[in-house]
């Protein structure tokens, strides 16, 4: 109980979450949000952490105190290169093994199409462009790697991508958070934030549950 507590205060308020650990010491404060980070993209059994949140409120104390806005970058970034690489791995040695079991309980067959049909119709380039979508962000380089994509092309977009989107997030947080509109609409930023970057996420399921309906009902026109 004590961690699923854990990620739903992180859920909730990413920012006491890391007003909590910054209190605990520098060495636990940037060791937490390289935790998060790295799991949230590198451990294919917990797409649902708030990495995007996360790492907004992280650049917001790097501006308002307690993060080193030249510490926590390098941080970042090695979480997010390095958790991509750890999740391609897994793939690659126990993807079948995992996608079998169906103890992945995120991994639902409609995460997994659409993961896959991004894969597709990106290829390499979609290690890049899924690090800016929620569970596509942590079940690409885990198919791309039980696909059988070669290291050597997977490890350049997954450095552009983890650079590009750690970066990105942070930088938002360092430039605009310390503004009095954002300070006095913090929490209500963060859930806008979670919302738009499941938008694509759920108008897929949505759009793959009307196809489905669609296809079940054409037989039965036929029938007629």
């Amino acid at each position: 109980m004590g961690f699923v507590n854990f990620i739903a205060g992180l859920l909730r308020d990413p920012r006491g979450a890391i007003a909590g650990w910054i209190a605990m010491g520098p060495l636990a404060a940037y060791g937490f949000v390289f935790l998060i980070v790295f799991i949230e993209t590198g451990v294919v059994f917990f797409p649902f952490l708030p990495g995007d949140s996360l790492l907004f409120a992280a650049g917001f104390f790097a501006q308002g105190g307690g993060f080193d806005i030249r510490i926590l970058l390098p941080v970042v970034w090695a979480a997010a290169i390095l958790g991509d690489q750890s999740n391609f791995m897994i793939g690659h040695f126990f993807g079948q093994r995992i996608v079998k079991s169906g103890k992945v309980k995120a991994m639902t067959p409609e995460r997994i199409e659409k993961s896959e049909r991004f894969l597709d119709k990106w290829g390499r380039l979609a290690i890049f462009l899924g690090r800016f979508f929620p569970f596509i962000r942590t079940f690409v380089p885990f198919l791309a790697g039980m696909g059988g994509m070669h290291w050597s092309h997977f490890v350049a977009f997954n450095v552009l991508g983890g650079l590009t989107w750690s970066t990105m997030f942070v930088l938002l947080g360092y430039f605009f958070g310390g503004i009095p509109f954002v300070q006095k609409h913090f929490e209500l930023l963060i859930v806008a934030i979670v919302v738009v970057s499941l938008v694509p996420t759920v108008a897929g399921l949505v759009r793959n549950r009307i196809k489905k309906g669609k296809a079940a009902a054409e037989p039965e026109e036929n029938a007629e």
